[in-house]
């Protein structure tokens, strides 16, 4: 198969030949539809996380199974499926406490620097990605990475939710359980910060505060369900959210991952509001926040992959597109080879994009 390989930090992807095995036990193969291209992977992409290299990334995909191993029995070749990197073991404790997204049972994780799935002519070890490795015709991967959803809904739509939407959507029902009528601020409106808009509408939000510096983007966001626009070119954010609700909102949700939005999170919470950090801030950065807040019960905490229950949440998402709730395709602003990924990426960190998909079929 064709994989797209990152050798090195700062450089393209290469298009090289890869092979998988047969699947093992638990396992799946999974012929790769569509890959998304999502933010995380740049970060992986430019050095700012760190991860074994050579490696094939990926993680925002659905596909189609081909074969099972043995012992699986939760899907079979034919079924369509999203990925997620939220692969749990349904046993340690915190699967049985319910919270599956922090999983501790690393025996159903390919770890970075472990034998590996993926096999290619070249001496070097090639690592495979969060468990996944989407940017690859076929996926290889433990039967507890994915999830089973219904052949109607169009599986370009259907990778989105494997990354973008439950990052964004759970951050907001799940990690920060936002009420009906509560206000609601989302700092930057990509891929993430639109699910989060959605999901706020979803939830019943009062007031869905949208803030980017890209007018195009804005628009959008009204279209998804924001009830008032800021563009940070405008002034102070945290003077312009606070004036706008009284005295600062109820939740705020910072996608960019930069440690000033996380700081301004903060700071436009009214008393007894909770920021949830959903953006990945830089490995090694530190946020300062004002002491003084925290006597007024402000929270800040982070949300991991939308806190999610992916089995559950994302056929209740797919239901909610097919249902006219969820609204997904304006987010895909290009449809790519995969020879074209470099240039996807380029256009990504220009913020031409707000989420490409790649399309095997094409």
């Amino acid at each position: 198969m064709k994989a797209a390989v990152l050798y090195e930090v700062n450089q393209p992807l290469v298009i090289e030949d890869v092979s998988l095995p047969k699947p093992g036990p638990r396992e799946v193969l999974i012929r790769t539809a569509v890959a998304g291209l999502c933010h995380s992977d740049l970060h992986f992409m430019e050095g700012l996380y760190p991860h074994p290299l050579p490696a094939v990334l990926g993680h925002e995909s659905a596909g189609v199974v081909e074969q099972v191993g043995s012992d699986v029995t939760y899907v079979k070749p034919g079924d369509h499926v999203v990925t997620c990197l939220s692969v749990f073991c349904g046993t340690c404790d915190n699967c049985t406490t319910g919270r599956t997204v922090l999983c501790t049972d690393t025996t159903v994780k390919m770890l970075p620097g472990a034998s590996n799935r993926m096999q290619w002519s070249k001496p070097e070890k090639l690592h495979q990605f969060l468990n996944l490795s989407s940017f690859a015709e076929q996926m290889l991967v433990h039967e507890n990475a994915i999830v089973k959803i219904r052949k109607d809904m169009p599986l370009e739509l259907a990778a989105l939710i494997g990354c973008g939407v439950i990052t964004g959507y759970g951050a907001v029902v799940n990690t920060a359980k936002v009420q009906a009528g509560e206000t609601v601020a989302v700092i930057g409106c990509g891929g993430v910060g639109m699910a989060a808009i959605n999901g706020a509408q979803i939830a019943g939000a009062g007031r869905i505060i949208a803030i980017d510096t890209n007018p195009a983007k804005l628009q959008l966001a009204t279209k998804l369900g924001a009830t008032d626009i800021i563009n940070p070119a405008d002034g102070d954010v945290v003077k312009q959210v606070r004036d706008l609700t009284n005295g600062g909102v109820h939740h705020s949700f910072e996608v960019l991952g930069r440690k000033e939005t996380a700081e301004q999170a903060f700071g436009m919470l009214a008393a007894g509001g909770t920021a949830t950090i959903v953006g990945m801030i830089p490995f090694g950065q530190k946020i300062e926040l004002h002491g003084f807040d925290f006597l007024r019960e402000r929270k800040i905490q982070g949300s991991s992959m939308g806190s999610n229950h992916f089995r559950v949440d994302m056929p209740r998402l797919v239901d909610f597109y097919l249902r006219g709730r969820l609204h997904l395709e304006d987010w895909i602003s290009a449809k790519l080879k995969l020879s074209e990924i470099n240039e996807g990426f380029a256009n990504m960190k220009a913020g031409k994009t707000l989420r490409s998909v790649i399309m095997f079929d094409s």
